[in-house]
């Protein structure tokens, strides 16, 4: 049975305010993305692990996933990829802490397709394997239209072409809406990368009249059938974490904010968002005969 959790900032910046609202939900576990309006690789402090842990201990919940920035720069700059090394070792230091072994990651800002710069990115991946070796941890790659691997059919290539088994799959239903090329998100896109998931993201999206993307309120988009995906993790067994990552807000956020998620302007409002996102996700999973999702 998979568990259910929530990216606390997706709730709100305050860490105790987000743990509450799990509470009521009877959620087993939070993703850390920023806390405090500090990104996960300023949180690897004494204090600040300290006091998320006691918040956590309190509650009797555990952290699934550290959602790390890592690698959302530009490929090519030398100066941007040590400084990610950097954040992937602090992540690490975080995740140490939390017990567990997934962090985030992605594979650059997309310049273009990601044909044309394939074998830059696998090799950018050499050093992290490396470490993530050492550390005994894994990244976790999401489908991510801003980066070059936006699309499940190009992070089932990439996953394939990297072969190793510290790199995974994070999938995002949502996210394949917005790709360049994104198939039906399930079962098709799905379909591709189940194989290789260690974490999963719940957020929904549609097509405006215009053709853009743009996020809803999860089980409301028509175009994600969630309750056969959430079915489809119980039929193969899958004992992961699935984090609600809401997106959605009554005013809608602007795509850079959306990009680069964190701080107080992305958690504004999102309290009420993901509350109502939640009770979706309870109705669905009531159905399913499987909540609380524990």
């Amino acid at each position: 049975m998979f568990k259910l959790g929530v990216m606390t900032d997706e709730i709100s910046q305050d860490f105790q305010t987000a743990v509450n609202v799990c509470q009521e939900y009877e959620l087993s576990q939070v993703e850390i993305r920023s806390v405090w309006d500090k990104p996960p690789q300023e949180l690897a402090t004494d204090d600040d692990m300290n006091k998320m842990k006691t918040i956590l201990d309190q509650a009797d919940m555990t952290v699934s996933c550290i959602a790390s920035p890592f690698l959302k720069c530009d490929l090519g700059n030398r100066e941007q990829y040590q400084e990610h090394l950097g954040i992937l070792r602090n992540c690490i230091k975080l995740a140490h802490f939390f017990d567990t072994k997934i962090i985030r990651g992605f594979t650059f800002w997309r310049t273009g397709p990601p044909e044309t710069v394939w074998q830059q990115i696998l090799d950018a991946y050499e050093q992290p394997v490396k470490i993530l070796e050492a550390e005994d941890c894994l990244i976790g790659i999401e489908n991510e239209a801003s980066t070059h691997i936006g699309s499940s059919a190009e992070l089932e290539r990439f996953l394939k072409a990297l072969n190793t088994p510290r790199v995974q799959a994070i999938w995002d239903a949502a996210n394949e809406v917005y790709a360049e090329g994104g198939e039906l998100p399930f079962p098709d896109a799905f379909n591709r990368v189940k194989d290789k998931m260690i974490h999963m993201h719940v957020k929904d999206a549609v097509k405006n009249e215009r053709g853009e993307a743009e996020c809803v309120r999860v089980g409301e988009g028509g175009y994600i059938d969630y309750p056969a995906q959430f079915q489809a993790l119980l039929d193969m067994g899958y004992e992961g974490a699935v984090s609600l990552e809401t997106h959605w807000r009554p005013v809608k956020l602007s795509e850079d904010v959306l990009n680069r998620p964190g701080g107080a302007a992305f958690s504004e409002s999102g309290e009420m968002a993901s509350r109502m996102c939640l009770d979706n996700i309870k109705a669905m999973l009531t159905d399913l005969g499987v909540w609380p999702a524990r």
